[in-house]
């Protein structure tokens, strides 16, 4: 399988980036997606941001090249992902808001559209970089689900339940990646399945 190719200002991006970072602790798997975050957002604290439960990554892997489907809580996440998915597996895609038009009572759209692609694809990969209340009420249904999600990516950023958010899935026992604190967004989120994405391909 043809490996993908990097734009030589990337390779030059990505040189800078490892002499900046120096020595670490990650795996090479784990290196891979921190430096892609990295220069997605020119912002090197992801390195002590980032967070592998065991088996995130493998398990991630796996659903890609399955042809899992992702879901990704907002527009923008898909479009960060739409061209490396498109290069590579072409699993199904489906954005969590556009599930809902119309909220439930006292949640939000995106919440409301989750809880409906949750219900329909319990085992997917579950792209979150906006929405903490999309985080939440994934993390609310999981105890009671026999299937889990094959990855739960939560970069969810702002200030109103993000930590929240973040600290309910670092409590449960599922794959998943995730960035402490306040910073994330649509461009972290995408960024993390995009290295996960490269990493499947390029071990085919």
């Amino acid at each position: 399988m043809k490996a993908l190719s990097m734009h030589p200002i990337m390779e030059q991006s990505f040189a800078i980036i490892d002499q900046q970072i120096g020595e670490h602790q990650f795996n090479r798997a784990e290196y891979a997606i921190v430096r892609r975050v990295i220069h997605s957002t020119a912002d090197f604290e992801f390195a002590q941001l980032l967070r592998f439960s065991e088996n995130a990554i493998a398990s991630g892997i796996s659903a890609l090249r399955q042809g899992a489907p992702i879901v990704t809580d907002v527009g923008m996440v898909k479009q960060g992902i739409a061209s490396m998915v498109a290069k590579t597996f072409g699993n199904p895609l489906i954005v969590a808001v556009d599930q809902a038009p119309v909220a439930l009572p006292g949640k939000t759209r995106t919440e409301t559209g989750l809880l409906r692609c949750f219900e329909q694809f319990p085992g997917a990969i579950f792209v979150i970089g906006n929405a903490p209340t999309a985080l939440l009420a994934l993390c609310e249904q999981l105890p009671h689900s026999q299937v889990k999600p094959a990855l739960v990516i939560g970069a969810t950023v702002g200030f109103v339940s993000v930590l929240e958010s973040k600290a309910a899935l670092a409590k449960i026992s599922i794959p998943q990646i995730r960035v402490e604190g306040a910073k994330g967004g649509s461009p972290v989120a995408a960024a993390i399945l995009n290295g996960l994405m490269v990493l499947a391909w390029d071990s085919e």
